[in-house]
Formats: structure tokens, C-alpha cells, sequence
């Protein structure tokens, strides 16, 4: 299709406006990430010598911990988040009613726009010091105040989120599953669990890798979540860049720190997407 001069216009208006929002800013911050930082003053100077100090610092330990809780911890509510937002997503895309449908679409719905505040602090206040869980966690001798509890109030945060994003991206990839299918392994002695695991599961694979890379995605830039939850003992990479940049006003040490992260992230997701992805064509095959 031949491009129009106005189509041309619009669309070069668009990339210079996405261009001057989004590209010259993360390119300012990887720029910024080899300067020099002068303790005192905010930021680095325009003529700040180069310096790869503030990535070899990142090495140290301590730096270190802080990426491992945030993919660890955001893998595993990833993980949880899909597992969940499955059998959801499979109850609406197979009702008959369509009141009920829109009910549940509605209800996930409503759960995406819910304030991040009002999910942190109605888990804090259920599964926090002053919570019911606390005398749960004690019968099985974990404190409220380990690291194991905290980390799992920081997965139920995290899962407000997982939950209904994963259940609204899988509502219409399960749509798409010839339900025949799964009747056909029945009628030829398949339990209904082996039915779906053989049939429902392997057409729901691109479904289930986006609602995963979805999920992966909102729970490692997650920031309040940690944040308040993680009582200052465990935080992500987001409450970091934070502290360079806010509390510390070092700019390169914060810039450095986002770069990496960037890069880590767009790697996992590419690894993950590239082997889940072959797997399940073969598995279809």
C-alpha cells in the first residue's frame, strides 16, 4: 500500500513527538550512567569526565541482592499470577450467560483501576502485624517479621496485579479453543483433567506466554508494592533507582542502575519468549 503525503506526515508527527517522550530521555539516562558523580552536588556536571565506575559498582554484593529479590520474587508471582488467572479466565470464556461474562470481565476490570495504595495497605492490614494471618503464620512457626513472610506479603501484592491482567489477556485466547477438542479426548477415554492438559494447555500457549511476560513485566518495576511491604528488609531494583536518584541525587549511579536493569529485563524476556515459545510449537507439532 503506497504511502499518502498526509498518512506520511502524521505518522513522521508521531514518531518526533514518541521520539522527543521516550528515546531522547532513555538516551540522556545512558549517557548520564558514564559520568563522573561529584558528591554535592545534584546530579553530574555537563562536562563530567567518563567513568564505567558507576557499573562496576554494581558488582558488589549488595547491588547484586537487589536484582536477584526483584526477578526471583517477580518470577514467582508470575508464575502464581498465570496459575491462577487460568481457571478464571476458562470459567468466562466458557459460560453460557453472557451477564456472568460481563459480571467477571467487569469485576477483573475494576480490579486493574483499583489504587495501588488501597491494594498495599488492605493487604498490609489483613496479613500485617495487626492482621488475622499473623496467628496462621504462627501455628506454622514463622514470624510476621522473617524474611519468608515478608516476601510472601510482597507476592500477594504483586498477584492484585498478575491475577486479573493475566485472566483478561488469557479470556480471549481460551475463547479461541474449539471446545470440540477437549470433548473429542473425552469421548475417547481421556480424563477431563488429561483432556486439558493435552489439548487446552497446548492451544493456550501464546495466551499463556503473554499473560506471563505481562505479569513479569508490572511485578519487577513494581515500586509501592515493595516498598511498603518489604519494611525496608527486602526492596527492588525500582526502590533503588529511587534512592540514587531522590535521596542521594546521584544521577550517573541511578542512570547505571536503570540501564542494567533495562538490559537484564529485555533479556529474560527475550530467553523465556524464544524457549517457551519452541517448546510448545513442538509440543503442538
Amino acid at each position: 500500500m503506497k504511502l499518502t503525503r498526509g498518512a506520511a506526515l502524521v505518522l513522521g508527527l508521531v514518531v518526533a513527538v514518541y521520539g522527543a517522550l521516550m528515546l531522547y530521555p532513555l538516551l540522556r539516562v545512558f549517557e548520564d550512567s558514564f559520568r563522573e558523580f561529584i558528591p554535592g552536588r545534584i546530579g553530574s556536571a555537563a562536562n563530567a569526565p567518563l567513568t564505567l565506575a558507576n557499573y562496576t559498582d554494581l558488582l558488589h554484593a549488595s547491588y547484586v541482592s537487589y536484582f536477584w529479590d526483584t526477578f526471583r520474587i517477580g518470577l514467582i508471582a508470575s508464575v502464581l499470577g498465570v496459575l491462577l488467572a487460568f481457571p478464571i479466565a476458562h470459567f468466562v470464556a466458557r459460560r453460557r450467560s453472557d451477564w456472568l461474562r460481563r459480571a467477571t470481565v467487569g469485576f477483573l476490570i475494576t480490579l486493574m483501576f483499583l489504587s495501588v495504595l488501597v491494594r498495599v495497605y488492605a493487604i498490609e492490614l489483613s496479613f500485617g502485624p495487626a492482621g488475622f494471618a499473623r496467628e496462621i503464620a504462627r501455628l506454622f512457626g514463622v514470624a510476621s517479621a522473617s524474611r519468608f513472610y515478608i516476601e510472601f506479603m510482597i507476592v500477594l501484592g504483586l498477584l492484585h496485579y498478575a491475577v486479573p491482567m493475566s485472566a483478561l489477556v488469557l479470556i480471549g485466547t481460551i475463547q479461541n479453543v474449539n471446545p470440540r477438542l477437549v470433548e473429542a479426548a473425552q469421548a475417547l477415554g481421556s480424563a477431563r483433567w488429561k483432556s486439558h492438559l493435552a489439548v487446552t494447555l497446548p492451544l493456550s500457549a501464546r495466551g499463556l506466554l503473554s499473560a506471563f511476560l505481562v505479569s513479569f513485566t508490572l511485578s519487577i518495576s513494581a515500586f509501592i508494592v515493595p516498598m511498603v511491604l518489604g519494611r525496608g528488609k527486602i526492596m527492588f531494583v525500582s526502590n533503588l533507582i529511587y534512592t540514587r536518584f531522590s535521596e542521594l541525587a546521584n544521577f550517573p549511579s541511578g542512570s547505571a542502575v536503570a540501564v542494567v536493569m533495562l538490559g537484564i529485563s529485555l533479556l529474560v524476556i527475550y530467553a523465556v519468549s524464544r524457549l517457551t515459545s519452541g517448546g510448545w510449537e513442538r509440543a503442538v507439532r
